[in-house]
């Protein structure tokens, strides 16, 4: 398993990875990250199949749309400002000393230790002009694809990029344990069973079979013709 979104990141996954992590905001990025890390696997003498895309979404749940959108405002009401400045440190510096609803200067640095997420904030910084408040509070209080929602609205979102060919799966982030993975398999789950997106009984005892992965085969075994040591 890995994450690898830049081009030797994109090489790398088409390579070797079985399941891949990803982070995207829309259903067209989704898409095109999908066609592009798939397309690269022929010539290393793999099949698509032989690798699920499973980009993160995390959830933030409610009985009603409103009551969803309630919990997700209680939430990023409790990040802690440094909180939220630390996971921007990485793409634009320290911003501790520059007012909170102002803007995001892009001409500010940071050590950019994970370019393709630093590209992605600053097309975001471009794109939106959130505050640097906004920015933070998306970043750690978001994670990667963010649906707030009924059980119903969420497996839409889920429907939609699975049958437009924007992922495999999905790998599902809740918002807070445990209370947030529970809400998602006693909620959602049986909304994607009613669809049939998702088995209803375990067909296999790996989580390879799970996935619907063929069985490893390592390109270091030992072949027959090989001496052992005695």
């Amino acid at each position: 398993m890995q994450a690898g979104a830049s081009h030797e990141g994109r090489e790398l996954t088409a390579a070797t990875a079985d399941v891949v992590y990803c982070l995207h905001d829309t259903v067209e990025a989704a898409r095109a990250y999908y066609i592009d890390v798939k397309g690269r696997m022929a010539k290393y003498g793999r099949e698509p199949d032989e690798m699920k895309i499973l980009p993160g979404l995390r959830p933030t749940l409610g009985r009603t749309t409103a009551e969803a959108h309630a919990k997700f405002n209680e939430l990023q009401a409790l990040l802690h400002p440094l909180v939220a400045l630390s996971t921007l440190y990485s793409t634009f510096g320290d911003l501790s000393g520059y007012p909170l609803d102002g803007p995001v200067s892009l001409e500010q640095h940071g050590p950019q230790d994970v370019r393709s997420i630093s590209e992605r904030l600053r097309a975001r910084v471009r794109r939106d002009h959130p505050t640097i408040r906004q920015l933070g509070q998306q970043v750690a209080g978001m994670g990667g694809f963010n649906v707030i929602g009924t059980a119903d609205e969420i497996a839409n979102v889920m429907q939609t990029w699975f049958e437009h060919g924007a992922c495999d799966g999905f790998n599902i982030t809740p918002p807070y344990l445990p209370g947030g993975c529970d809400e998602f398999v006693d909620l959602v789950i049986p909304v994607l069973q009613e669809r049939g997106l998702f088995r209803t009984a375990y067909e296999g005892a790996t989580l390879r079979e799970h996935l619907g992965l063929k069985p490893a085969v390592s390109r270091y075994a030992r072949t027959s013709n090989q001496p052992t040591a005695e």
